[in-house]
């Protein structure tokens, strides 16, 4: 097995090639709307440094977001014309999940957090229990007070993490929550590709062209085909 996964659903665009193995390379890039710029030489180069070809992949992991819809639809824009030309299998994954799997062991309630803007966050909620992460209801977006609300059904317990989180610090901890630092705050693709490789296991893989972004704002799917649309010359209606 050799999966490759993609993550560019924040400001941080990131790649990464898992093995049997596990890790064999990787590169990330935390400059706002660079993803694509970086991210076709970033797997060029993740491939050259391990020593492998494109034709050596055989499957293909990508964050669905929420996040930036941009960076969204660069995102599983790539992973799909990879997949594509070559007949690969894929998985995609929230980046709340992907970001709450580094805490799988805590053991705790656990709130994922992703500034939205707009004064928004994302937020997913899971509970990890022997290195398993079980999601509790659906990823929502809201404004702080909904993010505290949920906090606070969570119990004393409740680890917030991620990089939505971390502005909020004081509010949080204010709530009785715990804060986790900013070491694991976002997604990324290393932890993307081990979220996934059981997946891939397991053949619970879909078709490239069945991936589809998490949203969670319906303005911003208009927006982005709107903007498009203004770009190629046409107009929106």
């Amino acid at each position: 097995m050799m999966l490759l996964a993609i993550d560019t659903s924040t400001d941080r665009t990131s790649v990464a090639l898992l093995g049997d193995d596990g890790l064999v390379a990787s590169a990330s890039l935390g400059v706002p709307r660079s993803h694509g710029a970086f991210l076709a030489p970033a797997i060029a180069g993740c491939l050259r440094s391990a020593g492998l070809v494109a034709s050596d992949v055989t499957g293909v992991a990508v964050g669905l977001g929420p996040g930036r819809y941009t960076g969204l639809r660069v995102g599983i824009a790539t992973a799909q014309a990879f997949a594509l030309a070559r007949d690969l299998p894929t998985v995609g994954r929230s980046g709340l999940e992907v970001i709450a799997s580094g805490f799988r062991h805590s053991g705790r309630p656990i709130v994922a957090v992703i500034d939205a803007r707009r004064r928004e966050l994302f937020r997913a909620r899971f509970v990890a229990s022997a290195g398993q992460l079980e999601t509790v209801g659906e990823p929502a977006v809201g404004s702080i007070d909904d993010l505290l609300a949920e906090v606070a059904a969570c119990g004393p317990e409740v680890l917030v993490v991620g990089e939505g989180a971390l502005a909020l610090r004081s509010d949080l901890e204010a709530a009785g929550a715990e804060v986790a630092g900013p070491e694991l705050a976002w997604p990324d693709a290393d932890r993307l590709a081990a979220l996934a490789r059981d997946a891939f296991v397991r053949g619970d893989t879909v078709h490239a062209a069945a991936l589809q972004p998490i949203y969670l704002r319906g303005v911003d799917a208009r927006i982005g085909w709107e903007t498009r649309g203004r770009l190629q010359g046409g107009s929106a209606t």
